[in-house]
């Protein structure tokens, strides 16, 4: 395992990190740090103009072909570049889920013709992206969805309803894993299409959040309509095209996220040294296996760089990602809480008036489930990384 970056690589990070620097204690200097967990519906608009500045300096697709926008980065370039996001206080990305999902995916299956329309406006920070897959009789058993798309004319018309949809109240537009052959199995009879969501067929209902907060949303199809030519792959090809976004999910910004946890717990230290919270053995011994877990999640990014392929494809021990950090910033949410004592609880009635550490408590509780139950990772982890047989179903 290599643990140093070269000069080029050093250089390339003062260069993100100055010009971060610059913008975020500049003109942007609203947006710093905020968006974050139990945070996402503040400042919208500035976040989006934020977004736009990224894009005009070619921050967004840093790892995207040089041929389709983008910089041609290397995966190191790009964790480099969300550590330094993070280091900066960079605000949440309104973008995150058009370029680290929708984008590439277009990139390795869309067509000529939706690399052209799609692309560019996700590079640019201008058009909003939401994800279609969760319903509620489809969430870990993806593969169950019973949105259904039905070919009239040149349209494709959906109906149907997805929930968890982040964004979905502020996006141009969502990509769908719908049934177009009922008759098919159930992997077999999917498409992966491109909608837009400013429709009479499309109706936005916000989850409301014990934050207070909106970030998921259900969104129903009710005649909503798209463009025939929408279809990413072919027709009933989408169970495929939806499993390589979930792998670019996986990518350099999940491997960029240590320095956002360092941050949060920099500041809950810094506040059990001021509230005297740190003279208590048992808080400092989870003080410290707090940084420790930090410290096993760093190496293992580095690890899961120096193994990547030259394809891009991620080593196993990638595989342990998520699941690692999910459960370890849950504790984390609850080590603020009892770090902050009595200054945690929160008043009678409660209509949302939050500190930071509480927003990450709450959020974090269901935190878990980002990329499915533990259940189901744990399953990956053993089929993929160990090899072995698949769990066998009930009868």
């Amino acid at each position: 395992m290599d643990l140093h970056f070269t000069a080029e690589q050093e250089h390339f990070r003062a260069d993100a990190r100055a010009w971060l620097t610059d913008r975020l204690n500049g003109r942007f200097v609203t947006v710093r740090g905020r968006g974050g967990p139990g945070d996402e519906h503040e400042l919208f608009e500035e976040r989006w103009e934020w977004e736009q500045e990224l894009g005009r300096e070619r921050w967004i697709g840093l790892g995207w072909p040089a041929e389709f926008g983008g910089r041609g980065a290397s995966l190191v370039e790009q964790v480099i570049f969300y550590e330094e996001y993070a280091r900066a206080g960079g605000p949440g990305r309104v973008g995150i889920i058009g370029e680290g999902l929708l984008g590439p995916t277009i990139v390795h299956y869309g067509d000529d013709a939706q690399k052209r329309r799609f692309l560019p406006g996700i590079l640019d920070g201008t058009e909003i992206w939401c994800q279609g897959y969760s319903e509620p009789n489809a969430g870990s058993d993806l593969a169950n969805v019973a949105t259904r798309a039905e070919r009239d004319g040149d349209e494709w018309v959906l109906h149907g309803q997805k929930v968890w949809t982040s964004l979905a109240h502020w996006a141009h537009w969502i990509f769908v894993l719908a049934r177009t052959d009922r008759d098919a199995p159930k992997h077999k009879g999917l498409s992966y299409l491109l909608v837009p969501m400013d429709q009479p067929g499309i109706e936005i209902r916000p989850i409301v959040q014990l934050t207070g907060h909106s970030e998921f949303n259900e969104t129903f199809f009710d005649g909503a309509r798209t463009p025939v030519d929408n279809v990413v792959g072919e027709v009933n090809d989408g169970w495929r095209v939806a499993m390589g976004t979930l792998a670019f999910e996986r990518g350099a910004s999940t491997l960029g996220q240590n320095i956002l946890f360092q941050n949060e717990l920099a500041e809950i230290i810094a506040i059990a040294v001021q509230n005297g919270a740190a003279r208590d053995p048992l808080l400092r011994q989870r003080l410290a296996d707090a940084w420790i877990g930090l410290e096993i999640m760093r190496y293992n990014a580095l690890r899961i760089l120096s193994d990547t392929r030259a394809d891009g494809e991620l080593p196993p021990a990638a595989l342990v990602t998520k699941i690692y950090w999910a459960t370890w910033h849950r504790n984390l949410g609850k080590l603020a809480m009892d770090v902050l004592g009595p200054e945690a609880e929160i008043g009678e009635g409660f209509p949302y008036q939050l500190g930071a550490l509480q927003r990450l408590f709450l959020f974090t509780r269901a935190e878990t489930i980002y990329a499915g139950s533990n259940q189901i990772q744990r399953n990956i982890i053993a089929e993929r990384a160990l090899g072995l047989p698949r769990e066998p179903r009930p009868a």
